[in-house]
């Protein structure tokens, strides 16, 4: 055992906290958990306020399960995990901007979703001859989320970027407080539009934790196939953005058909080509019926006819290779201490997968691998995913296969408080979600923490030393969710 898990032996248990559990810490304890985290003892899941509180989740290596550690904040001032651990420097600034709590020796005290202040935003400084600087953004050329991006250039090579983001800033969690949890679950949906099954599904989950409500075998069948269709049409439009942005355009427009025909299925399976709102707390809304099974199957048979080739033309054009190996580069030593999560972090060594660890029905029933490359470049980020839309059919094929019959609804009570936390693995990562409901059922506190908090600072690193023509290329390789952070 770690010191930390000794330590928690001082804290205060929580009762109905599920299905991991929660301690009321000291700021000795809640210090040695930001040591962990620095070790790598331990990978940071979130920071968040709450009221005069603050709470930080993160899973220990020598636990099966992740925790949640509490510490009150009677003066509103808590000692900064960022001090100590960087990846949770953009997380502290938001909890500041949102909660007012205030982050001791906090490394980067600049605003993050505060964009109505008066003074100018202080770009960090960079200092050597003949630099210059390219502010590209907030508003981009082409249909994409705002964001603004500051390079610092020797000539053409960068030095150092730097990502201002904040400008989708919706106040998602401030308008959950209070609502009904069907309500709550639309909002939880529409944190990232592409993530919206792996967001529906990690906040539903949550809500059954907090209530002791188990969604029926049925309803978590047919999560999953949702969830590996929405990863399947990310993957495939990420791979032929990439190409797109090597200006390789005709693996571009075959991937788009193929991301078009996974929309199309998903829309005759369940009703909505992104799949919004169709898993809700208890269960899913919308079953799936022989016809929705025989699209499926048909797009099945369709992607495998039509994406070995297109591998092929991938792995045989020698000017695509030569713009995506070696370029943008993450170390492992980064996406480990940044917990990177998703392609991003299993292109650079991590083997992190939260359907196996720490694992979620019917993910245990099922016979799959997750792709792990070491190389970190744009080549290995887009190979991850090559092998994943591969491991996706399968998936989907032994979960309609195994599909049991039976309700796609469980009860859920209309009253009864209780908090509760889930992790499930979306196209990006894992995503977060942490809840508290009162007694009247209704939401009194909801965090939500998309995967790309931790990658787009990653995206900073692996930038340098690269020219600013491969930055498209770049960025779209990590594909981070601007609104995913903008919360």
């Amino acid at each position: 055992m770690t010191q930390l898990t000794e330590l928690l032996g001082k804290g205060n248990a929580i009762e109905g906290h599920r299905p991991w559990p929660r301690f009321e810490v000291d700021a000795d304890t809640w210090r040695e958990a930001a040591v962990a985290l620095r070790d790598e003892a331990a990978t940071l899941l979130s920071v968040w306020g709450d009221g005069d509180r603050v709470h930080l989740a993160l899973a220990m290596m020598d636990l099966a399960d992740p925790l949640v550690l509490t510490l009150a904040c009677p003066e509103r001032r808590y000692p900064s995990v960022a001090a100590i651990h960087p990846a949770a420097t953009r997380l502290e600034r938001a909890l500041r901007d949102l909660h007012g709590l205030e982050p001791d020796e906090l490394p980067d005290p600049r605003p993050w979703l505060r964009h109505d202040t008066a003074m100018p935003y202080p770009f960090l400084p960079v200092e050597g001859e003949s630099l210059h600087q390219i502010p590209v953004g907030p508003v981009h050329a082409g249909i994409i989320e705002p964001g603004h991006f500051r390079f610092t250039a020797l000539g053409e090579t960068v030095v150092r970027l730097e990502e201002r983001l904040g400008y989708t800033h919706k106040g998602t969690e401030a308008l959950m407080r209070g609502t009904d949890l069907m309500k709550a679950a639309r909002l939880a949906g529409r944190v990232s539009g592409d993530s919206t099954v792996a967001y529906g599904w990690a906040f539903a989950a949550a809500v059954e934790a907090a209530l002791g409500v188990q969604a029926p075998e049925r309803a978590l069948h047919l999560r999953a196939v949702m969830a590996e269709l929405e990863r399947l049409a990310n993957h495939l439009g990420d791979i032929g953005a990439v190409c797109n942005d090597c200006s390789f355009t005709v693996m571009h427009a075959h991937c788009g058909a193929l991301r078009e025909s996974v929309l199309r299925a998903a829309a005759a399976a369940f009703g909505h080509r992104l799949m919004m709102d169709r898993i809700v707390p208890g269960g899913v809304a919308r079953d799936l019926d022989p016809a929705g099974v025989e699209a499926i199957r048909s797009l099945l048979k369709e992607i495998r006819a039509k994406f070995s080739h297109l591998v092929s033309v991938y792995d045989g054009t020698a000017s695509l290779e030569d713009r995506v190996v070696g370029t943008g580069t993450l170390s492992q030593a980064l996406a480990r201490s940044f917990g990177a999560g998703g392609y991003v972090g299993r292109a650079s060594g991590r083997k992190v997968d939260a359907r196996k660890q720490p694992g979620y029905a019917p993910y245990d029933k099922v016979v799959f691998v997750t792709p792990v490359l070491s190389a970190g470049d744009v080549d290995a980020r887009v190979r991850i995913r090559i092998a994943e839309v591969e491991q996706s059919l399968a998936l989907i094929e032994q979960l309609l296969e195994r599909m049991p019959g039976g309700p796609i609804m469980a009860k859920v009570p209309a009253t009864g408080g209780g908090e509760g936390a889930m992790l499930i693995e979306g196209f990006r990562g894992d995503v977060f979600v942490w809840l508290r409901l009162g007694a009247d059922g209704r939401i009194e506190r909801c965090h939500l923490r998309d995967p790309s908090w931790f990658q787009w600072p990653l995206l900073e690193a692996a930038i340098e030393g690269n020219i600013v023509a491969d930055f498209p290329l770049c960025n779209k390789s990590f594909n981070c969710s601007y609104s995913g952070v903008d919360l």
